[in-house]
C-alpha cells in the first residue's frame, strides 16, 4: 500500500530541494540549475496555478452563453480575442447584450475566485 501512495509523489520535486553539491561543497538546488531568477520561476508557477483555477471557475459557475462570450472575448479558445461587436454578430444578439452578459460573467468569476 505504501508503494502506491508514494508512486504519485515520486516525480514531484521542490525548487529548493538540494540535489547535490558544487566544487566548493555548497549545496545546489533546482533553482540554481534552472539559471533563472527564483522569483521569476515562482511567479510563473503561481500564474499557471491561477490560470488553472480560473478555468475551473469558468466551468463551474458560468452558464453556457456566458462561458462562450468570456472565451471568445478573451481568446481562451484559440488565443484570438474578439470584440463585443464581433461576438454579437456570431451569436446573433446585440452588442449591448454581449456587454451585459460579459459584465455579469466577470462578476460571477470574481466572486468564485475570491471564495477560496
Amino acid at each position: 500500500m505504501t508503494i502506491r501512495s508514494t508512486k504519485k509523489t515520486k516525480m514531484e520535486y521542490s525548487l529548493q530541494e538540494p540535489i547535490g553539491t558544487d566544487k566548493e561543497g555548497n549545496e545546489i538546488n533546482l533553482l540554481d540549475i534552472l539559471g533563472t531568477d527564483g522569483e521569476e520561476v515562482l511567479n510563473e508557477v503561481d500564474l499557471r496555478l491561477q490560470t488553472k483555477k480560473l478555468y475551473k471557475a469558468i466551468d463551474k459557475c458560468l452558464k453556457d452563453r456566458e462561458k462562450v462570450i468570456i472565451q471568445l472575448r478573451y481568446g481562451l479558445i484559440d488565443g484570438d480575442c474578439k470584440t463585443q461587436r464581433e461576438i454579437a454578430g456570431l451569436l446573433g444578439i446585440s452588442r449591448s447584450y454581449v456587454s451585459r452578459i460579459e459584465t455579469r460573467a466577470i462578476k460571477k468569476l470574481l466572486k468564485e475566485m475570491n471564495k477560496k
